[in-house]
């Protein structure tokens, strides 16, 4: 920053707060001034708010009406490029500037004083006398050279009791002081644990070491069958951005994956990095934000969110699973951290790798068109090979009703337990049953607040819903007719497929793997782990165990229902439904064994079907590009989604089919409105929800117009009107 960038105590400076409101307030710089961007409290009303010193005060209030800034707060100040990445984001998702910035401010006491807390540190005396475990912790304290710790980082870093460390204090041998909180993290050593790569994975990562060197910003697309050795080819990239001084993000599509992940990365660069998701705890959260903006941390592995940190260097952010549908935010600010880390990356000269093994069309497309490098890895990592892909023609098996596992399945699920080795059993829904059905009424039992069917959770002995997260308990007797006895499961999920499996194969062990059945990170870590060390012979997962998960001893995965995802009409079903089936088949075969992969299915003649056995990906993108062409819809025109909600129906059917006659913005830059209709769960948490869809050319300036047409219409009273730039879910 320079001088110009500095107000004088006095000065009239414009603020940015985090509160719902639609302009810049303006404020008196506080006693010894502050920086543009400062992060500052400020007085609204009979409150104090948190906001951020945006610019010069627009000077259009009665000057001594205008109150001061409290206090600047002792945090980095917001730089430039974070600032234009909030308004561009905010511009490009039609967000109020203060929702943004909410999402840039996501840690706890940030006002606060700093705190202290007791660390660890190397003494200059001996011990009276040495144990093992007193020798532990000093041989841990010597190996990081002086560096402090707290008690519970020294004691598992050496394996003893809190005890120990408190017995080695008392006689100074180790030295107990008061620290900051807020602590930088330790320095990562980009050669500390560096592996041979192949001459593919060499390549890739030298075209990515130029890019980093080069210090500018471009985008590439890694693309590499599931099991080649991508992570390896970005942690090189990672070292790589270490070297030149910049901090580097990774962004990873399910907590789930972070503790294994985290791991690695303390392996590779000897220490661990910064985790920023919804399991860290508060404390962790404020120290990570501080840390990141002061660039005391240079590694942030994190979910979506962690895009709007405030690094004080960003080199390269990497995509890790980047078709994955969960980096699409689907409530509060709605937006695509994809597309985000790509304009973050655009503003501060850093490096963009989108990771996966099944790439977005929208990523296929981009680097079809030259916008994005492409790179290849064909071949898995060392001995292992790509599986055999097979379907089963359900048509010409022999299934009684009520069961889904065909013979076929059944004996090589066999054949793999006589070898001791592991078999999966894939169905993408959770829970015993997707629908409890009454056979004397008829009456499938819905949700209290949503449209929506409850699923029986019978390990839970509970019905849920997906769409809000209601819960009850299974009730004995029809909540209809009042009879009892009469309700019954309709479809399979994971725990129904598991008692069936069990009943097959009565002597062997199964393993459940569904997000809702762990009640932590670190119980779903543990879970993971035990089955890689063959703790299972037959796995039954959801889509969970698609994402990255490596199991050495699994050599066959079974799809249950690979007609699933082709039903429906959303436009990306042929899509996610190959991207789903390459990615859970990937999971035979990581290791020695070769592996195998059956699908069973009804339609074994559906284009995805083929697409999937035959293995031509690049045909079956291309051919899916085409159809998308044709109809000019994403990646090839562009669709933005309108959500009105409201307790009353007929209030958002009314200002919906308003909005559709008052089109006139729309059609100016020739786009087209569909609606207002029902959404297809057209009641959610007792709020009843209508959609419009506007589609329109690629090159339209689409965000204007939606800004100027919505613009025309107030909203009053209980109605929510959303903006979904780029929809991802129709639901």
């Amino acid at each position: 920053m320079d001088e110009t960038d500095f107000f004088d105590e006095g000065a009239l400076v414009g603020v940015l707060t985090t509160q719902p409101l639609d302009r810049i307030l303006d404020y008196k710089a506080p006693a010894g001034g502050c920086w543009l961007g400062a992060f500052v409290e400020v007085p609204l009303g009979p409150r104090k708010v948190l906001g951020v010193v945006w610019g010069k005060g627009r000077g259009d209030w009665d000057i001594s009406k205008v109150r001061s800034v409290i206090r600047a707060l002792d945090v980095a100040p917001m730089r430039d490029e974070m600032r234009s990445f909030v308004e561009k984001s905010a511009q490009y998702t039609l967000t109020s500037l203060p929702s943004m910035l909410r999402l840039a401010t996501r840690a706890p006491g940030l006002s606060d004083p700093p705190s202290m807390r007791k660390v660890y540190r190397f003494g200059d005396k001996e011990p009276d006398r040495q144990t093992d475990a007193r020798k532990r912790v000093i041989e841990t304290l010597k190996e990081y050279g002086g560096l402090a710790f707290t008690l519970k980082e020294l004691s598992e870093m050496a394996g003893v009791t809190s005890s120990v460390v408190k017995g080695l204090v008392k006689q100074d041998v180790v030295l107990e002081e008061n620290s900051p909180r807020d602590l930088p993290f330790q320095r990562m050593e980009p050669d500390h644990g560096a592996r041979e790569l192949t001459p593919e994975q060499e390549a890739a990562a030298l075209r990515l070491r130029e890019g980093i060197e080069s210090q500018t910003y471009g985008t590439t697309l890694l693309r590499g069958v599931t099991g080649s050795g991508k992570t390896e080819v970005y942690l090189e990239a990672i070292a790589d951005c270490l070297r030149v001084g910049r901090q580097a993000l990774v962004l990873l599509p399910e907590i789930a994956l972070t503790a294994e992940f985290f791991t690695r990365i303390e392996a590779r660069f000897g220490a661990k990095p910064a985790e920023w998701h919804s399991g860290v705890t508060m404390t962790e959260r404020r120290r990570i934000w501080k840390m990141v903006g002061q660039g005391g941390a240079q590694v942030v592995i994190g979910a979506r969110s962690a895009l709007f940190l405030p690094f004080q260097n960003l080199g390269l952010i990497v995509v890790d699973e980047e078709h994955d549908t969960s980096y699409k935010q689907d409530d509060g600010v709605l937006y695509n951290a994809r597309d985000m880390a790509v304009l973050r990356a655009s503003l501060c000269g850093a490096r963009v790798v989108l990771a996966s093994a099944t790439p977005s069309l929208e990523s296929w497309a981009n680097a079809d068109a030259g916008k994005y490098e492409r790179l290849e890895l064909t071949s898995r990592f060392g001995p292992a090979v790509m599986p055999d892909m097979r379907v089963i023609d359900m048509r010409a098996e022999s299934l009684p009703s009520g069961t889904w596992i065909s013979p076929t399945m059944q004996a090589a699920v066999k054949t793999r337990i006589e070898k001791g080795e592991q078999s999966l059993l894939f169905i993408n829904r959770r829970g015993y049953a997707p629908v409890t059905l009454c056979r004397a009424c008829g009456e499938q039992i819905g949700c209290d607040h949503c449209d929506a069917r409850m699923v029986e959770h019978r390990f839970l002995k509970r019905l849920l819903c997906h769409q809000c997260g209601e819960s009850k308990p299974m009730p004995e007797e029809c909540p209809s007719c009042k009879v009892e006895g009469k309700l019954a499961p309709v479809g399979p999920g994971v725990e129904r497929l598991a008692e069936e499996a069990q009943a097959h194969f009565p002597d062997a062990r199964l393993a459940v793997l569904s997000s809702d059945l762990f009640g932590s990170a670190r119980a779903l870590k543990e879970g993971i782990q035990a089955i890689a060390a063959g703790g299972a012979d037959i796995i039954i997962g959801t889509q969970l165990v698609a994402k990255g998960h490596n199991f050495p001893l699994l050599t066959l995965v079974g799809v249950i229902d690979a007609d699933l995802g082709l039903q429906g009409s959303d436009l990306r079903a042929a899509e996610r439904t190959f991207q789903l089936m390459r990615q859970v088949a990937g999971r035979a075969g990581r290791s020695e064994r070769k592996g195998t992969a059956l699908m069973q299915s009804f339609q074994p003649d559906h284009p995805v079907i083929r697409a999937i056995l035959a293995g031509d990906e690049e045909g079956f993108w291309k051919a899916e590009a085409a159809e998308r062409q044709q109809a000019g819809v994403p990646p090839y025109g562009r669709m933005a989604g309108i959500i009105l909600s409201s307790t009353d129906v007929q209030e958002i059917f009314d200002l919906g089919n308003a909005l559709a006659r008052s089109d006139g913005a729309l059609r100016q830059i020739g786009a087209q409105v569909f609606g207002p209709a029902p959404a297809p769960i057209a009641r959610v948490r007792g709020r009843h929800r209508v959609r419009l869809l506007v589609k329109a050319d690629k090159t339209a300036p689409l965000q204007a117009a939606l800004s100027k047409w919505i613009g025309q219409f107030k909203i009053k009273g209980d109605i929510r009107l959303s903006v979904d730039i780029d929809p991802q879910s129709f639901f």
